[in-house]
């Protein structure tokens, strides 16, 4: 089991809730802190992760950063994403959703729903492209400027992801306001 002196937390501490619960599952540990051993790329991605946002809804940008997560099981990501979305004034229930969207669309916007949808097409690449009827949907919801910063978007938190998946950053401990 591991320790509260090894990961400064209460396994035993209900981490949504703050209240005791059953014993959790130990927390694994990270392969390697990257960003601390890469720091002028972890500069950088930061830079081009305050870069891809512009000009987005911050509620749009962090539904299609939990989407991606979501696909590309970046736990840590998906943490992260939650909680910022939550900051921002996103409901419970949108968040909740997200994970099925395609059969929750009332919860969104069609804008929303055209972003979730180029979101999955540039993330998973099935058939090594985007279908342009995706990206079509995508140009009628979106300035041409808007799109490009949408498209930035998916593809840094697809970046962030690969790092977080493959360093295996452990979630549960983000704060909003924070950088990752």
């Amino acid at each position: 089991m591991t320790t509260i002196q090894e990961t400064g937390q209460d396994p035993t501490k209900d981490r949504t809730q703050g209240t005791t619960a059953g014993e959790y599952a130990p927390e694994p540990t990270p392969r390697l802190e990257w960003a601390k051993l890469a720091p002028d790329v972890y500069k950088v991605m930061i830079r081009l992760d305050m870069a891809a946002r512009q000009g987005l809804d911050p509620a749009l940008y962090e539904l299609v950063k939990i989407r991606a997560s979501q696909i590309n099981h970046c736990a840590f990501c998906i943490d992260m994403h939650t909680k910022d979305a939550l900051a921002a004034g996103a409901s419970v229930e949108r968040i909740v959703q997200l994970s099925a969207w395609d059969e929750s669309r009332h919860f969104y916007t069609e804008k929303e729903l055209a972003a979730l949808e180029l979101t999955e097409a540039v993330t998973v690449l099935t058939d090594g492209f985007v279908p342009d009827e995706v990206y079509e949907k995508a140009a009628r919801h979106f300035e041409e400027a808007e799109l490009a910063q949408l498209i930035s978007a998916i593809a840094v938190i697809n970046a962030w992801n690969r790092f977080g998946v493959t360093a295996r950053m452990t979630p549960g401990h983000y704060q909003p306001g924070r950088h990752k």
